[in-house]
């Protein structure tokens, strides 16, 4: 008997043009978990992800759904999925949850962006995180990505992949840091029901400069309730943002929400 599949996803993200299945022969993720399936279980099935990311983006909780005929139980399942697939793609978990929609029953997701700021290159971060040697004004950053909280219409961070909507709500914007032996670990969280294209990506890219002293804060301010972008601004390299998790619902709710209308957004980064 078919039966829904529930799993959550890591992968590194710089071998793959992006999540989505793409005309051709180029490498995605979503293609390549689909060849996976079809090897072990010699059926054809679309994954469904909870988000878009786009090419050279990570991800360690990215969450997927499929339907597939399988009678040898989720661990089995697991273990032949894990030795079919390449080494930068793994399941964490798998379990049959009937009825779930990784995208329409999603309530938030949540991204990791991570820069190295140091005076000199530091070789064992080049593939995980934006390496800046400029001095960054913590403080002002941190001001910058408090305005971002809430309900906001966010055009002048992205734009929407269908539709015309750009109004977004964030739960979570904030900055961490920890001291490294040649200068500082720097994290960017945010939070949110939905997400425009690059809109992490173009957020981060704007924080710096305004940590840089680039970008004033009541420019910062002004741009987002304009809804105009800034011209000039370097879109945030795709190797420092991860797809950290996406929030769920209890199950027992899950159901209940079924039919309300999805965002319009799902193309995350």
């Amino acid at each position: 008997m078919v039966a829904r599949y529930r799993a959550t996803l890591a992968y590194d993200g710089r071998a793959y043009v992006g999540f989505q299945r793409q005309a051709g022969k180029l490498a995605t993720i979503q293609g390549t978990i689909e060849t996976a399936i079809a090897h072990v279980t010699g059926q054809t099935v679309t994954v469904i992800g909870a988000g878009r990311t786009d090419t050279g983006v990570h991800a360690e909780g990215q969450v997927i759904a499929f339907d597939v005929d399988w009678r040898h139980g989720n661990e089995v399942l697991l273990r032949a999925l894990n030795a079919t697939l390449p080494p930068d793609i793994a399941l964490q978990d798998i379990r049959q949850h009937a009825g779930f929609h990784p995208r329409f029953d999603a309530e938030a997701r949540l991204y990791r962006y991570t820069i190295v700021q140091a005076a000199q290159r530091q070789p064992l971060w080049r593939q995980q995180a934006w390496q800046t040697h400029y001095e960054l004004d913590a403080d002002a950053m941190t001001a910058a990505a408090d305005v971002l909280m809430g309900e906001h219409d966010f055009a002048a961070f992205g734009k929407p992949p269908q539709g015309t909507s750009t109004t977004r709500t964030v739960y979570r914007s904030a900055w961490t840091a920890q001291p490294m032996p040649f200068g500082w670990l720097r994290l960017y969280h945010i939070e949110a029901n939905a997400f425009l294209q690059h809109m992490v990506r173009r957020i981060v890219g704007v924080l710096v400069e305004v940590g840089r002293g680039n970008i004033r804060h009541e420019a910062f301010v002004t741009a987002l309730t304009d809804g105009v972008m800034m011209n000039g601004v370097t879109l945030a390299p795709p190797e420092g943002l991860v797809l950290e998790a996406v929030r769920y619902p209890d199950d027992a709710t899950l159901l209940s929400k079924r039919g309300r209308r999805p965002p319009e957004d799902w193309n995350d980064e």
